[in-house]
């Protein structure tokens, strides 16, 4: 009997949900082992300006209020506890607490990175095929060398060029932000005028893994008999290449999707700090540099979330368009 398949993703999501549980066990863990060993000071981060000239009398009694004169292991499991109950804590560095930090920083950074996957998703995809339809041809070799170069570029160089050509150089894009200075409100289109920059800088670096991906699959999938048959059968050319090699080709872009989170997330940090986009980048700075345990051990726990979360739908989507692969053996 042929079980539904929503049984086979309610028992993948399962195993995956009980594995991710000593994940962040562990990640948060290290965090704050980490955060202890640090050389900065929370303290002296949280004082500012006003512990240069407070005693050391005055430091210890601060450290003892913010509760970081104790073992790095009981605020861990302090901060535990009170997380799983729904306080995240309060962040030192930020004067907010943990979760009205992540709440107001989330969404533009979300929408950043939805934004650049979306347009890298596509746009890798178009030129992947249209680079596998002929082979060796001019265009097959632009686009992949243009994909190899970008591979290799950083993100932060891409940004720094992207801000000198279109906003210094041509002045069509706003340098940084997420509104114009002299506006006290923010309105649609001004968030979407300088989210062409950031997002656009994310998509390109992304792009290139997309792009030879699908140059391959498609490719591969042109030389098989069955995309032979059909062109033996008469089917047009526009038939064969979207309804036969793309479907085939593009189930190893499937897992790419999973597997490119990390990388998406390390480049949103770099691109919001370049551009000043007020998402959770400075935050994370931030929370490192001023060693704020509670905050840094939720963004940290949040982006491994995003890293499991992007393996979870990678390994779904192929469960659901490879007959091959059965939802239940993984």
């Amino acid at each position: 009997m042929t079980r539904p398949p929503w049984e086979g993703i309610a028992r993948l999501a399962g195993r995956r949900a009980l594995f991710a549980v000593p994940v962040v066990l562990v990640v948060t863990f290290g965090v704050f082992a980490i955060a202890a060993a640090s050389p900065f000071d929370p303290v002296r981060a949280y004082a500012g300006t006003a512990a240069l000239g407070a005693d050391q009398e005055t430091l210890d009694r601060l450290r003892e209020n913010l509760g970081v004169d104790r073992p790095f292991a009981v605020r861990w499991w302090e901060w535990l506890t009170s997380a799983l109950g729904g306080d995240l804590g309060h962040s030192s560095v930020m004067r907010q607490p943990v979760a009205q930090v992540i709440g107001e920083r989330l969404v533009w950074s979300s929408l950043l990175c939805a934004v650049a996957f979306a347009v890298a998703v596509l746009v890798g995809t178009s030129l992947g095929v249209l680079a596998a339809r002929r082979p060796g041809s001019w265009l097959d070799r632009t686009v992949t060398s243009l994909a190899y170069s970008l591979e290799a570029a950083p993100v932060f160089w891409v940004a720094l060029l992207a801000v000198w050509f279109f906003a210094l150089q041509l002045d069509a894009l706003p340098a940084g932000g997420l509104t114009d200075t002299a506006s006290r409100e923010v309105t649609a289109g001004q968030v979407a005028r300088h989210l062409v920059l950031p997002a656009g800088v994310l998509a390109v670096s992304q792009l290139p893994w997309f792009t030879l991906y699908v140059r391959q699959g498609v490719g591969d999938a042109l030389a098989e008999d069955p995309v032979r048959g059909a062109r033996a059968r008469g089917l047009s050319e526009r038939t064969v290449l979207l309804g036969h090699a793309l479907r085939s080709g593009l189930l190893p872009v499937l897992t790419l999707i999973g597997s490119r989170v990390p990388e998406l997330i390390t480049g949103a940090l770099l691109v919001e700090t370049v551009f000043s986009w007020p998402g959770i980048a400075a935050a994370t700075v931030e929370a490192a540099t001023a060693v704020d345990f509670p905050l840094l051990a939720a963004l940290t726990t949040l982006a491994t979330a995003a890293v499991l979360t992007g393996n979870l739908l990678a390994d779904l989507l192929y469960g659901l368009f490879d007959p091959r692969v059965s939802l239940s053996d993984m």
